[in-house]
């Protein structure tokens, strides 16, 4: 096959060619129309290709080759210490290049691996993206895999999967499988996601709507939120709605509207609740307040929980020193040791010992040793233990006022 050779520093002027093309460093190539190789392009050193490119395949070393123009490569592109600057559109088959990408219009290809910076002015349209560095679109990127050691930022998204080691800033879109971030991870607008893990820090600036997010560090969603479970070991803020399955958090969470939940709510550290909380089950070793809760089953508070028009469950247990704040409604409520309430509404309502209410009003009732309450009022039996007191004598009614909620 024959081989067309550029000398160094040499500026030629170059149409359709035949065979292979060599060009050494400093060299600057006019092209008339379109320059046209069927075979390898091998750059040594600097050059600049003044107009559209096309060849087989793309061979670099060593500096900078800046196509002024479209670059059309049928194969691979391979570029070892060295960059790749494109003027208008990349297209290729396979993209390798150690230093750095920059392409100011649009990219296709297969899988491009950058061990520097990819910078894109447009949009991309590929398989899998890796960088050791940063990753920057204008545009949409559309892939399966992107992935970079440093910092991602792209205007929007539609992949499988995300992963930096940096700060991740996206406009919004969908990434199917998961976001993995150990900094920084900010998105925009609406974002739909399969998984989120943020290390770090995440903020959601637009509606999320996702599978599973856990959170070690700090998590932000500006406006509603919907998954499936939520973990945060660190501090959780979602502004607007929050609607999942389970919920677990070790740290602080706060939620500005309401958290809807068709399963568990553990909350080992604190939550507060601006609105109403939805939940299958509830066991609370922190603290929890609410405008109101409802909990189709059993609710477990072992720590403190404060509403302001109540907690509604089937069961409600008190455990050992726990404090609710607000009224109690429920099926069957117990008060452990030395647990304290407020008004407590229930088909059966007992206080163990110490424990004590302030109002109790339910069908029947049992006061354990020493267990203290104002006011009794139960319809069928009640049960007052040794050192028991009831503030003014237990009443029996035929019919019981209305329970709250």
């Amino acid at each position: 096959m024959t081989e067309t050779r550029v000398p160094r520093g040499a500026r030629v002027r170059l149409g359709a060619l035949s065979g292979d093309l060599r060009v050494e460093a400093n060299a600057r190539l006019d092209v008339d129309g379109r320059l046209v190789v069927p075979g390898e392009a091998r750059f040594q050193g600097t050059s600049d290709i003044l107009g559209d490119f096309e060849c087989r395949s793309l061979r670099s070393d060593d500096g900078t080759v800046h196509v002024h123009g479209n670059l059309t490569v049928e194969e691979d592109i391979h570029s070892e210490d060295a960059a790749l600057e494109v003027d208008g559109e990349l297209r290729s088959r396979d993209v390798d290049v150690d230093r750095g990408l920059h392409v100011r219009g649009p990219i296709r290809g297969r899988s491009f691996e950058v061990g520097g910076y990819l910078e894109g002015g447009s949009t991309l349209d590929g398989t899998r993206v890796s960088a050791g560095g940063k990753v920057r679109l204008a545009g949409k990127m559309t892939a399966q895999e992107v992935e970079a050691g440093g910092s991602i930022d792209i205007a929007e998204v539609d992949l499988e999967a995300l992963e930096a080691g940096g700060l991740v800033h996206i406009g919004g879109g969908t990434v199917r499988r998961s976001i993995k971030v150990g900094g920084r991870f900010v998105s925009e607008a609406p974002t739909h996601f399969g998984a989120l893990n943020a290390g770090g820090f995440a903020e959601l600036r637009g509606d999320g709507y996702g599978g599973s997010v856990k959170v070690g560090g700090f998590f932000t969603a500006r406006r509603n939120l919907t998954f499936t479970t939520f973990e945060a070991g660190g501090f959780g803020t979602v502004e607007g709605d929050a609607r999942g399955a389970d919920v677990e958090i070790g740290g602080r969470f706060r939620v500005g509207g309401a958290l809807v939940l068709t399963g568990t709510l553990e909350v080992g550290g604190s939550i507060s609740v601006r609105r109403e909380l939805l939940a299958q089950r509830l066991d609370l070793g922190g603290k929890l307040s609410a405008q109101r809760g409802t909990i189709q089953s059993s609710a477990d508070v072992g720590g403190a929980i404060e509403t302001q028009d109540g907690l509604k469950a089937e069961r409600i247990l008190l455990g050992r020193h726990a404090r609710a704040t607000g009224p109690l409604v429920g099926g069957a409520v117990e008060l452990r040791e030395k647990a304290r309430a407020e008004d407590v509404y229930g088909e059966s309502v007992e206080l163990r010992s110490r424990a004590s209410a302030r109002r109790i009003v339910a069908v029947t009732v049992r006061l354990g040793e020493d267990a203290k309450a104002d006011e009794v009022i139960y319809s069928q039996t009640v049960e007052v233990s040794p050192g028991a007191s009831v503030r003014t004598p237990p009443r029996k009614v035929d019919q019981l006022p209305p329970f709250p909620l």
